[in-house]
C-alpha cells in the first residue's frame, strides 16, 4: 500500500509546488569545544526582491536565497541533510532547495573529520559522532529564535549520501558492528567503505562498543539513503526492526567503489518489505547525488586534482539536471506520504496545508 501511495503522490507532485522563496541561515554550534558544528538552513520566505547565491564556486552551482529572511508563516516539516565522505553541505544544495519549495525546512552539516576542510584523523575515526551531528542540529534547529516556532516537531525526516547515507540508516536505528563489517570486507575489499576502515577507526578497539550502540531518534520519522556506502556492517536484526519508512535510492551507473547489489541492496534485503522503497536512479553514477557541475568543471578539477573530475561525470546521455529532477520527484513523493504532509500548492498559503 505504501509503495502504491508513492506512484500517486508522483504524479500529483507537478502542481504541489510553492509560492515562497528562500530563505538561509548559517549557524555555529560551539559546544562540545571539542566538536564545533557549521550547520546550515534553508527554509521558506515571503520575502522577495534581490537574493544572493550560497554554496556555490568556479566548478559547482549554489542556490540563490535571501539570507537571514523571516520565514514563511506556519509550521513546516523538517529534512536533515548529512553529507558523503570528504564531501560538505553544499553539495545536496539542490534537494534543499527542491524542499523547500514544497514548504520543508531543510537543515544540513558538515560533519568534522569527514568534511572537504576538516579531514582531522581523531575527527574522522569518532564516526559514531556523525549521528549525533545530527541530533545537534536538529536539537538546535527546534531551539532556534529564528525557526522554532515554524517546525512541526511531528514530521522530521533524513537523508543522505554516501557515508551520509549510513548517518541516517543509524538514526533510523540501524546498529553497526564492527566485527561483521571487517569479516566482510576480507570478502569484498574493493568496496570504498571497507578501504576507510582505517581512517573511520571501524578497526579500533574503542570503536565496537560506540557504533554498536542505538543512535535511533525516535523524532526521525522516515529516512531516503541516496547511494549508501558502510551498509553491510549492520546488523541484519537491528535493521529488520526499523519501524519507520525507508526510501533507497542508488545509482544504476554504479561503480566498484559502490556497487548497487552489496550496499544499497543489503539494506533492501534486510529491511521491512512494507516499509521500504527501492529505486535505481537511470543514468546516475555514485556524484550524480552532489549539486549541479558547471561547464568544464570536470576538466578544471582534473587540472588540480588528477582522478577527481569524475565527481562532475554522469552516466549514459543523462544530464544531472534530469537526474536530479527524477530524486526530486521521488524524495517529495516519499516524504509527503511518510509524513502525512500535504505540500503547499500555488494557490495554498504555506502553513495552511497541513
Amino acid at each position: 500500500m505504501f509503495r502504491i501511495a508513492i506512484l500517486i503522490l508522483s504524479a500529483a507532485l507537478a502542481s504541489a509546488a510553492a509560492t515562497a522563496d528562500t530563505g538561509f541561515h548559517p549557524l555555529t554550534l560551539s559546544e562540545p569545544p571539542t566538536r564545533p558544528l557549521e550547520v546550515v538552513v534553508w527554509y521558506p520566505t515571503e520575502q522577495t526582491g534581490p537574493s544572493e547565491e550560497v554554496g556555490g564556486n568556479i566548478a559547482f552551482v549554489g542556490t540563490p536565497v535571501h539570507r537571514d529572511a523571516v520565514p514563511a508563516s506556519g509550521r513546516h516539516p523538517v529534512l536533515l541533510l548529512s553529507h558523503g565522505y570528504g564531501g560538505n553541505w553544499r553539495n545536496l544544495n539542490w534537494l534543499a532547495q527542491a524542499m523547500v519549495g514544497q514548504g520543508y525546512i531543510v537543515a544540513a552539516v558538515d560533519h568534522p573529520g569527514t568534511t572537504t576542510r576538516n579531514k582531522q584523523p581523531v575527527q574522522a575515526q569518532a564516526l559514531w559522532s556523525r549521528p549525533q551531528d545530527m541530533v545537534r542540529m536538529l536539537d538546535a534547529l527546534i531551539a532556534s529564535p529564528l525557526l522554532a516556532d515554524r517546525i512541526d516537531e511531528t514530521r522530521i525526516a533524513a537523508a543522505g549520501h554516501s557515508l551520509g547515507g549510513w548517518t541516517v540508516m543509524s538514526l533510523a536505528g540501524g546498529q553497526f558492528s564492527t566485527a561483521r563489517f571487517i569479516t566482510d570486507c576480507r570478502q569484498h575489499p574493493a568496496l570504498g567503505g571497507c578501504k576507510l576502515t582505517h581512517t573511520l577507526g571501524i578497526d579500533r578497539p574503542e570503536a565496537a562498543e560506540r557504533l554498536a550502540a542505538s543512535q535511533h531518534d525516535a523524532r526521525i520519522k522516515a529516512v531516503i539513503s541516496l547511494d549508501v556506502g558502510l551498509a553491510r556492517g549492520f546488523t541484519p536484526q537491528s535493521l529488520a526492526g526499523i519501524n519507520v519508512p525507508v526510501l533507497i535510492m542508488s545509482a544504476e551507473a554504479d561503480s566498484d567503489d559502490v556497487p548497487a547489489a552489496l550496499e544499497s541492496g543489503y539494506l533492501t534485503e534486510n529491511l521491512p518489505a512494507g516499509l521500504t522503497r527501492a529505486v535505481s536512479v537511470t543514468g546516475a553514477t555514485h556524484f550524480s547525488f552532489m549539486q549541479l557541475c558547471k561547464p568544464g568543471a570536470a576538466t578544471l578539477i582534473e587540472a588540480e586534482a588528477p582522478g577527481e573530475g569524475v565527481v562532475c561525470r554522469d552516466g549514459g546521455d543523462i544530464s544531472r539536471a534530469t537526474v536530479h529532477q527524477r530524486l526530486v520527484a521521488e524524495t517529495g513523493a516519499f516524504l509527503n506520504q511518510a509524513l502525512h504532509y500535504q505540500a503547499p500548492r500555488d494557490d495554498t498559503p504555506l502553513g495552511s496545508s497541513r
